[in-house]
């Protein structure tokens, strides 16, 4: 059966520049991770941009990027390099010259090493700093971009942040921490909203990610209320203005009664017989249940901003890929209004404190000698972006 999907449907590929470009003065660089590599060359990026423009332009008709903070500003109120403003500006312009919708994200999990010396998000006022860096991007890349993510999955920053402890500030169980750097981001938020507006008519948004949390056994289904008070309803509301709804997914999350993954007790989900990838419980009709959730919110027009798996194998990608897309196009007959779908990932990348074995790429990555190979989940994601459609069973 052939799903075709509305007019002027967004069909992109989305990276984070950390997760891609060798890491500059940030507070990931020379992180060890849980397999064993360091966060510092990753996909290496700034060396490959005419080659990967080429593989985003194949895959889509737009894309889901980001500025790396920490090149571009040296210090706090500083004027941008103009090495690396001319580097993202001739390939921000080529994507436009090819007729390519940009999403630039203006945040995504990782600081300067200056703003970091200065007290990061945890002291309120500081978010002045990174209000100047908006105020700066806007000036110089604001022309070339279609739409804007102010921050990237803030409620996943502050939760592995402040209160797992996997991510920097590496702040454990810091409850009263954490809803303060969230209050500063929600602040941070709304005033780049005006900042944006004032210079640009783009939307503006953030990228939210969403979890489908569910307790299986006692005392799990209280614990996993708990997590989705958080996670999805008390984060959600520091972001309420904005002129779509961007959404994330990726899990089912069982409580048993601990979160249970395939990145902490690899195996278990297996036993329990469940469907998964290398990280986690793989439920794609989540992401509907999401759709409806969120748009019964506020009847905001939807952005996917990502959705993907982790594996190795580019056919149980596309075949996830078809999945994801069954529940899109059945939310959108049901009278939601979703405009665009970005994948993750354009290319293999670092995935955060976890490494690099975890993939999710469109393009294969070889992480020693930078060597990208298109796989045949990148050909059938272009083919869905050409035909704006997609052949499911």
């Amino acid at each position: 059966m052939k799903l075709k999907f509305p007019e002027g449907f967004i069909w992109g590929t989305s990276t984070a520049a950390y997760q891609i470009e060798t890491a500059s003065a940030h507070t990931w660089r020379g992180l060890q991770c849980l397999d064993g590599t360091t966060f510092d060359k990753c996909s290496q990026h700034e060396l490959h941009r005419e080659e990967d423009l080429e593989y985003i332009c194949q895959m889509g008709n737009a894309y889901r990027m980001s500025h790396d903070w920490a090149k571009l500003q040296k210090a706090p109120y500083a004027a941008f390099e103009q090495q690396e403003v001319d580097a993202y500006l001739k390939f921000m312009e080529e994507l436009k010259r090819r007729g390519k919708h940009i999403m630039l994200v203006l945040h995504h999990f990782t600081n300067p090493l200056w703003f970091e010396d200065e007290g990061g998000w945890e002291k309120e006022g500081n978010r002045m700093m990174w209000l100047d860096f908006v105020q700066k991007s806007v000036d110089i890349f604001g022309h070339l971009v279609d739409t804007w993510n102010t921050f990237n999955e803030p409620n996943v920053y502050v939760s592995n942040g402040w209160l797992a402890g996997g991510f920097p500030p590496f702040k454990k169980g810091r409850f009263f921490l954490a809803r303060r750097v969230l209050k500063e981001l929600g602040r941070a938020h709304d005033e780049a909203y005006d900042i944006i507006k004032n210079k640009s008519a783009a939307p503006v948004g953030i990228s939210h990610n969403t979890v489908k949390f569910v307790g299986e056994i006692f005392p799990g289904h209280i614990l996993a209320k708990i997590f989705d008070w958080w996670f999805m309803e008390y984060n959600h509301k520091h972001f309420l203005k904005q002129d779509f709804q961007g959404l994330s997914y990726y899990a089912r999350m069982p409580f048993r009664p601990l979160p249970v993954d395939n990145i902490h007790s690899p195996g278990k989900l297996q036993k329990l017989g469940k469907r998964t990838d290398l990280m986690w419980e793989y439920d794609p009709k989540g992401f509907y249940e999401v759709f409806h959730r969120y748009w019964n919110k506020n009847k905001l027009p939807i952005i996917i901003t990502e959705s993907g798996i982790c594996t190795h194998d580019p056919k149980v990608r596309i075949e996830s890929i078809k999945e994801y897309l069954g529940w899109v196009y059945k939310a959108q007959q049901d009278g939601i209004d979703i405009r665009g779908y970005f994948h993750w990932s354009t290319m293999d990348n670092h995935e955060w404190n976890i490494g690099q074995y975890y993939r999710f790429g469109l393009v294969s990555v070889d992480f020693e000698t930078g060597k990208r190979t298109m796989t045949e989940a990148g050909t059938f994601m272009g083919e869905i972006a050409r035909t704006n459609s997609v052949e499911v069973s």
